[in-house]
């Protein structure tokens, strides 16, 4: 499957929360097409464990299904998403 040249790109901002562990790069684009599943699956890769919790802008936690510009269009600007070790 071939990706929309036209397709908007979204910054994600990762911020660590309690004790998980910091990215050296908190910042990332991602197509806004595609699913949050994406953002999950590239974080688990980047701290190398398989259980991750994220939120988005601190308030909830969305389904694997979303798609990224849906949850951007909530506060534009920027797609802050907390990691957390542990379940809220």
């Amino acid at each position: 499957m071939a990706a929309d040249p036209n397709q908007k790109k979204v910054v994600v901002n990762f911020q660590s929360v309690a004790n998980a562990p910091k990215l050296r790069q908190s910042k990332f684009k991602i197509g806004g097409n595609e699913k949050f599943a994406k953002v999950i699956e590239f974080l688990r890769r980047q701290i190398h464990q398989d259980t991750v919790f994220l939120y988005v802008n601190s308030a909830f936690s969305p389904n694997p299904d979303e798609l990224i510009i849906d949850l951007y269009n909530v506060r534009p600007n920027a797609l802050v998403t907390s990691l957390c070790p542990l379940q809220s």
